[in-house]
């Protein structure tokens, strides 16, 4: 049976997207991967629905790092609502309780929010992506159905407040630095427990992905200006190095005859990994002149033992 090609350009490289309000993640995806005519394409993470903001997207051979984009740090703006609390954490939720918080003042918020900083441990939500015996929990919070869900270590590096509206139903704006795997809106209703008022997350905004911010992005309107303008040849300048995605791996180069042999899979001997690397580490190569090769792992001997290589356009 004919191997089925992968339609569109071997395009390689991150693209920045202010994903907007009411698209899902993977819709997105698709129309940044239609507009680039890329071969291939894969986010860094979901963002949902009702979301805004950075979402990384990696276009051709990109995708075999984007892994490394999930595991990273991410930043966001966000307005809780005080008062409300919804099934979900969401404005997307049914209401569960409603609570009049217009006893809740800046002060006590002040103190409620010290109890969430650093490391901490923090209880998925029912409306996650993670999986229970291979089902997303929120395929089956859908079906009203709940399943205990234990507690995760998270770092919340930072927590701002910007703003804060009193009233029946109060307004909170926050600014949060997080750990891989923080869900916004599990703060939000933890906050509310501990005000005893409940609190569900009305507005989401991620501003920060890794190496990557919220001043780099670019909507979906302005990429078919910027096409329709340009061409491909315009677009092409928007994506970032796919090495990025990796930047905070030391970097190793190999001679052109050491890279032959890289590329074909097979541990080489590096120097630089030997003298400063730690057996398990995962770092970017490089070849001399500056190509990037992909990412591999330090062995016992100082060897670089390829885990994801990037395949070169013929």
């Amino acid at each position: 049976m004919a191997r089925r090609r992968n339609r569109g350009r071997p395009v390689n490289g991150i693209f920045l997207l202010d994903k907007p309000l009411g698209l899902s993640s993977n819709h997105a995806l698709q129309r940044v991967r239609r507009l680039f005519d890329a071969n291939k394409a894969g986010h860094t993470g979901s963002l949902d629905p009702l979301a805004t903001g950075l979402l990384p997207i990696c276009l051709g051979e990109a995708t075999k790092f984007s892994q490394f984009l999930l595991d990273a740090e991410k930043g966001y703006r966000s307005t809780f609502s005080l008062g409300v609390r919804t099934e979900s954490g969401d404005v997307d939720g049914d209401e569960v309780s409603r609570i009049d918080a217009s006893a809740i003042t800046l002060q006590k918020i002040e103190q409620a929010v010290e109890c969430f900083k650093g490391e901490i441990k923090q209880i998925p939500s029912m409306y996650s992506a993670l999986k229970h015996n291979g089902q997303p929990l929120y395929k089956l919070a859908r079906q009203g159905i709940e399943v205990e869900r234990e507690a995760r270590a998270i770092t919340i590096f930072d927590y701002q407040i910007l703003d804060f509206r009193p009233g029946t139903v109060a307004e909170l704006d926050v600014q949060v630095h997080c750990s891989k795997g923080t869900y916004i809106r599990s703060l939000a209703d933890d906050l509310g427990q501990l005000l005893g008022c409940g609190a569900h997350v009305s507005a989401l905004h991620r501003t920060l992905a890794g190496p990557f911010h919220e001043k780099d992005m670019l909507s979906l309107d302005a990429l078919e200006v910027l096409l329709e303008e340009g061409g491909m040849e315009q677009l092409d300048t928007l994506l970032k190095p796919m090495d990025i995605a990796v930047a905070d791996r030391m970097a190793v180069t190999l001679s052109p005859q050491t890279a032959e042999y890289f590329q074909l899979g097979q541990p080489v001997m590096s120097t630089q990994a030997f003298r400063n690397g730690q057996e398990g580490d995962i770092v970017r190569v490089f070849r001399e002149g500056g190509a990037f090769l992909g990412v591999a792992t330090v062995t016992e001997e100082g060897k670089a033992a390829p885990k994801r290589l990037v395949v070169e356009n013929q």
